[in-house]
């Protein structure tokens, strides 16, 4: 039997909205483009719990498909990130006055407080972003699962940095169809799984709100690097065309570059360099308003509401 089809999406999450016939959004200090950093940082846990689900495709390691347990080189090349990456990825922001916003899962949040304590004497925005990288939130969990899942993710991150997160970006962008409903009714504000826009927009949900705020996918250092092999000079090269493209655009109506960069990956010697050449490039350009998720979340909502 055919699907029953309505008119507009085949989703119950948002409404179409047309960039072309949107009202003009403007960002403090009339900027053109509003500059989100988010920092994933992610543990791959020794050993996967007979309950989690790994995405078949998780980069890391020396094999697509993974190895025999224990994957030591699948675990050390992602502690890099949180041992020694995301020290050189904080002094690059530090050097161009940049914020963060940090999704950081509940593995990491629970057990490395000088990790914590660093983001916090940077102003850096905290968002919920799973248990671990290996466990991807998906259909394949009952709605219980799920929820406890959810549950362990936000209080946990809560509780070791003090201030409830209000956003969310699941590990590896997973959902289920519930995820959505289930974070805002955990009173989670904002969601970065969605990547189909270059504005903020409003979700549906049964109770509480969502916002959906943009994090390029094209831009994402692991789809370029892990994924499609990209070199990191065209990488860098990527990042300044789309931030001159939004830029141009930002004059008639802000745009938001948003850009989801990973400790273990962009924080390795030699794409650090280049990311530091494509961040200075964004920083000599006046403006620009460096924000975290809450920030460019609220200050959509005043525009909108108005």
């Amino acid at each position: 039997m055919p699907a029953e089809r309505k008119p507009g999406l085949d989703n119950p999450y948002f409404d179409w909205s047309p960039i072309a016939t949107r009202p003009k959004l403007t960002w403090p200090g009339n900027a053109r483009v509003a500059l989100f950093l988010v920092l994933s940082v992610e543990h791959w846990q020794w050993k996967l719990p007979p309950e989690g689900y790994k995405s078949p495709e998780l980069p890391g390691g020396v094999s697509g498909a993974g190895r025999p347990f224990p994957d030591v080189i699948t675990y050390s090349m992602r502690e890099y990130g949180h041992r020694v990456g995301i020290f050189r990825l904080m002094k690059l922001l530090d050097k161009y006055g940049f914020k963060a916003t940090v999704a950081i899962d509940s593995s990491i949040a629970g057990n490395y407080p000088y990790l914590i304590n660093e983001c916090k004497k940077r102003g850096y925005e905290f968002i919920a972003h799973g248990v671990a990288v290996n466990q991807m939130v998906s259909a394949k969990m009952s709605e219980s699962e799920e929820r406890e899942h959810l549950k362990t993710s936000i209080d946990t991150v809560a509780k070791a940095t003090g201030s409830k997160p209000l956003g969310w970006l699941g590990a590896e962008y997973g959902e289920s169809e519930r995820t959505n409903a289930i974070l805002a009714e955990m009173g989670i504000k904002y969601n970065l799984d969605w990547p189909n826009d270059d504005q903020p927009y409003a979700m549906k949900a049964p109770k509480g709100e969502m916002y959906s705020l943009p994090l390029s996918m094209d831009l994402d250092d692991t789809f370029n690097h892990w994924y499609k092999r990209v070199h990191y000079d065209i990488y860098t090269q990527m990042i300044k065309d789309s931030f001159d493209v939004l830029y141009r655009e930002g004059e008639k109506s802000g745009r938001v570059l948003g850009i989801n960069l990973h400790p273990w990956l962009s924080g390795q010697p030699f794409r650090y360099k280049l990311l530091d050449e494509a961040l200075g490039y964004i920083a000599g350009r006046e403006g620009v308003w460096s924000a975290t998720g809450s920030e460019i979340m609220e200050w959509h909502k005043k525009q909108t509401k108005r």
